[in-house]
């Protein structure tokens, strides 16, 4: 008589499922029981950021983007629920703290974990009477019931749930907009929907504003709750690029204000600010609509002057003071004079700059920062010198703040051009480049200087450097092709005040402040020139190169956090004036000049002087330095030895903790994968340490050197230590053959060559004999990738 084993036995003896398995045999069938529909509430797998950008040297790698196992979602674009599976080795709540941090980032009310028995239910909401509970797979809320809860906790019904329920604009291609851009625009559509008026939104430059405003208008326009809208800007060519790239759908029913004509017959109206009012009444053509005609206005940029009560803008706000008004900006203005917090309220939303370098969506950069005696020393004229148009020269210290605004010196425009000409040949001479210059007279004498510097790229095309500023056509007509990632020329635009903003430069690879700013705003606005990824064309990171300190304003804590900077410098740099208060105004009316102008005159009808020195005042660099954005958002200088020995030891706390886990690591991929997450660059540490010694190193020995100051060994040497050591006795005459040629091929490709077994399909070991021979020489496959594990622990060894 058989006697059967205990249940816990039985229990015990079943393979535990995968995390996978879990999914597919219970997971999903539970959602689809409780309602949910497979083709457009249930999406898997779902990658919503894409790697951090970690730059070293000339290098670049992503970091792991983040991914949820599943989001649940009421109507497209509105997901309500998040579900983190763990296979059944785990508890029912084992993923609970990963998916309550992935819905944070994603605005989802409603948590699931679930190993496949059950699930684990946290309501975010703050409304359900428990927090967290037990469900069984049966019990699986359906979609109505948490869209329910939702509209509860947002206070939504009525008129609001229908204009809340309209769906996006879909062009049928499969576009899906960022998680951020959804959370922007459902939160603006809710609060529309609530009846709020005022709205301000936060978005960091190239985060796709004008494609979020268009999904904004979008919905509310199809739900009817808002009828005619006008879109605010005050660049031609923001309205130009927004009417034929993302409001193209809106077709016959768009239309921009020109020519001063006010044409009644529309929906959706886009105007340049400028294009509807004007210092003399009949021209203010805006109050030829009634004040009630539009009921939603969009301003972008807003910190440009609809936050000023005196400003042009804030006249056209208040004539349709009626209509709900929603600000964009990437810079909201905070001063004493202007808010925009005080007019629009606290933002709904925010999404910054640092968070988008976080999530892998913009591109982080590299400061090479470049002082110039001149700016540090200051530079006083002899008594009655005059400059080279016989000005006599105000007897006084010149410094920083006045060079190229009150006083030229020739040679240090030369040097500053030199010093971009040296960047580019040593990287890439075709490098779309934004030189940041004080004025339109600054602007024009640095593009002939850098045309004197690159003689033979201007005979190629005339147009490799060009001066883009307001007040001439020809470089202005420029500006397309500039921002054309498959025009190549231009390369380099100079100008001052043009380019700042609603520039969509997707490949500009270096921007060059020469240019003082000491306003935050213009800071961020000239930063995200640069902040675009553009992978086809191989834009992943950008560098700024500064003369002019501006890259101070990092310190700043309104530049999205405060990062700490670490350069201490030594005996022989010069000494760095204090620095200047930030409470002083922008001069030159700073971000409010909405075009190039030359500095206004100090007092009306007074013309200011610009005296202009040539060859007899000479200029040289007194420090040059590489600033990287690190991995936590700091701006740090260091060199990629110290910040890899900083990484590596801030995860493994000794060599012997390294050891222990490179020892223990199944897949030595797995754990290089894992370092280079965290910054750790091994390809060009082994340039850099390689090159020196004018050697092969693996992974393993450049940590160990690195890190923990071990001599290192080549690939080639460890090879040979195990070859000598005879170990192979045991196994066959084709086996050794097999192993022989393995440590061969790891000294020639590395660690992660040897570790794939598909290795013996491949020459030399195809030679050896076919896949299943070579293995079978070994016993079987388990006794291969025994004998392999075994070999990788005698290269080690040594």
């Amino acid at each position: 008589m058989m006697i059967s084993p205990p249940q816990n036995q039985k229990q015990a003896a079943m393979p535990k499922l995968s995390e996978r398995d879990v999914c597919s045999k219970y997971i999903t069938p539970a959602l689809v029981s409780a309602g949910w529909d497979l083709q457009t509430q249930i999406r898997e797998e779902v990658s919503f950021t894409k790697g951090r950008i970690i730059v070293r040297g000339k290098l670049h790698s992503r970091g792991k983007g983040k991914r949820a196992d599943y989001m649940l979602y009421y109507k497209p674009n509105q997901p309500i629920a998040l579900i983190e599976a763990k296979d059944q080795t785990h508890s029912l709540g084992a993923g609970i703290q990963q998916g309550l941090d992935y819905a944070e980032t994603l605005d989802i009310p409603f948590v699931f974990s679930s190993n496949g028995s059950g699930f684990l239910f946290h309501d975010r909401t703050g409304s359900a009477a428990i927090t967290e509970t037990e469900l069984t797979l049966a019990e699986f809320p359906s979609p109505s019931e948490l869209w329910q809860r939702y509209c509860a906790w947002k206070g939504l019904a009525g008129e609001a749930v229908i204009s809340v329920e309209t769906p996006y604009y879909d062009d049928g291609s499969g576009r899906i907009p960022r998680y951020y851009q959804v959370t922007a625009v459902n939160r603006t559509v809710e609060a529309v929907a609530l009846g709020q008026d005022r709205i301000l939104l936060v978005m960091a430059t190239g985060t796709g504003k004008t494609y979020t405003a268009f999904q904004i208008i979008w919905r509310l326009w199809k739900s009817k709750i808002k009828k005619r809208i006008l879109f605010l800007a005050d660049r031609n060519i923001l309205i130009d690029q927004t009417r034929t790239n993302d409001f193209k759908p809106f077709g016959q029913a768009m239309t921009k204000i020109e020519k001063r004509q006010a044409n009644k017959a529309y929906e959706i109206y886009l105007s340049l600010y400028q294009a509807v009012t004007g210092n003399e009444e009949e021209k203010n053509i805006y109050k030829q609509f009634s004040p009630d005609f539009f009921d939603l206005i969009i301003i972008d940029e807003c910190h440009r002057g609809s936050a000023a009560e005196d400003s042009a803008w804030r006249e056209i706000l208040e004539y349709f003071s009626g209509a709900t008004q929603i600000g964009l900006t990437a810079t909201p203005k905070e001063t004493k004079e202007v808010s925009n917090i005080h007019y629009f309220g606290e933002p709904v939303y925010t999404y910054s700059l640092k968070q988008g370098i976080d999530d892998g969506f913009l591109a982080p950069y590299k400061v090479v920062r470049i002082d110039i005696d001149k700016d540090m020393q200051g530079w006083r004229p002899a008594k009655g010198q005059t400059d080279k148009h016989g000005n006599l020269i105000e007897d006084r210290i010149y410094n920083q703040k006045d060079f190229d605004r009150s006083l030229v010196l020739e040679k240090r425009t030369e040097l500053v051009a030199k010093k971009i000409t040296e960047f580019l040949l040593a990287t890439d001479p075709y490098a779309k480049t934004i030189v940041f210059c004080e004025d339109i007279d600054h602007a024009e004498r640095m593009r002939q200087a850098l045309v004197n510097l690159n003689p033979d790229r201007v005979k190629e095309n005339r147009k490799y450097v060009m001066r883009i500023t307001g007040d001439e056509q020809e470089g202005k007509a420029e500006l397309d092709n500039f921002i054309d990632p498959e025009s190549r020329y231009p390369v380099i635009a100079t100008t001052s005040k043009l380019m700042t903003t609603g520039v969509d430069a997707q490949t500009c690879k270096l921007i060059v402040l020469d240019q003082r700013i000491q306003s935050m705003t213009e800071f961020k606005q000239i930063i995200g020139r640069g902040t675009r990824i553009n992978e086809d064309y191989g834009k992943f990171w950008f560098t700024i190169m500064d003369f002019k300190k501006a890259t101070e304003l990092f310190a700043d804590s309104a530049f999205d956090g405060d990062p700490v900077q670490v350069f201490e410098p030594a005996p022989e740099d010069p000494p760095v004036p204090p620095e200047e208060s930030m409470d002083e105004p922008p001069t030159g009316d700073g971000e409010e000049l909405t075009s190039d102008q030359p500095l206004p005159p100090d007092e009306p009808g007074e013309k200011r002087i610009k005296y202009v020195l040539g060859g007899e005042v000479s200029v040289y660099v007194v420090a040059e330095r590489v600033q990287y954005y690190s991995q936590d958002g700091k701006l740090i200088t260091e060199s990629l030895k110290d910040y890899t020995r900083k990484a590596v030891r801030k995860e493994f706390a000794s060599l012997s903790d390294f050891l222990r886990r490179w020892s223990d690591t199944e897949k030595k991929r797995a754990l290089i994968e894992e370092l280079e997450a965290q910054g750790v660059l091994l390809e060009a540490l082994a340039e850099e340490v390689g090159k020196k010694q004018g050697k092969t190193f693996d992974p393993f020995d450049l940590i160990c050197h690195v890190a923990f100051d071990r001599p290192a060994l080549t690939r080639k040497d460890r090879a040979e230590l195990v070859k000598k050591k005879d170990v192979f006795a045991k196994y066959g005459e084709q086996a050794r053959s097999v192993l022989n040629a393995l440590l061969d091929k790891y000294a020639d490709a590395g660690i992660e060559s040897i570790e794939d077994i598909n290795i013996l399909t491949i020459d030399p070991f195809s030679k050896l004999g076919t896949a299943p021979e070579l293995v079978g020489a070994f016993g079987g496959k388990p006794k291969y990738l025994q004998a392999v594990k075994e070999l990788e622990s005698l290269l080690y060894s040594a």
